[in-house]
């Protein structure tokens, strides 16, 4: 019996099988869920500035120093997010080329 424990190919598939691992439930996010938190920062980002300009624009009442620093804000957030975006494509890729 002992040797059945130890030698794998005795033991059933079914007893070996492990199930995929689910995410912790001790606050730690996914990968997916924080890419997601992430790209809604940048949109967030981009929908202030937009209305920071139409402040400036339409109603005449914000400062134009601010619609700029609100529009950088939302330039650089979008630019990191693209490098980042770049970065997951070229790993894609190069995981596709690995051959098996």
């Amino acid at each position: 019996m002992a040797d059945m424990l130890i030698r794998g190919d005795l033991i059933p598939p079914s007893a070996t099988a492990q199930k995929p691992a689910a995410p912790q439930q001790t606050g730690e996010k996914s990968f997916g869920a924080v890419l997601k938190d992430m790209l809604k920062g940048v949109n967030d980002m981009q929908v202030d500035a937009d209305e920071a300009i139409a402040k400036v624009q339409i109603e005449n009442a914000g400062s134009i120093h601010e619609a700029m620093i609100a529009l950088e804000k939302a330039d650089l957030s979008f630019r990191a997010m693209m490098q980042v975006r770049n970065k997951i494509l070229e790993a894609y890729n190069e995981v596709m080329r690995m051959q098996v």
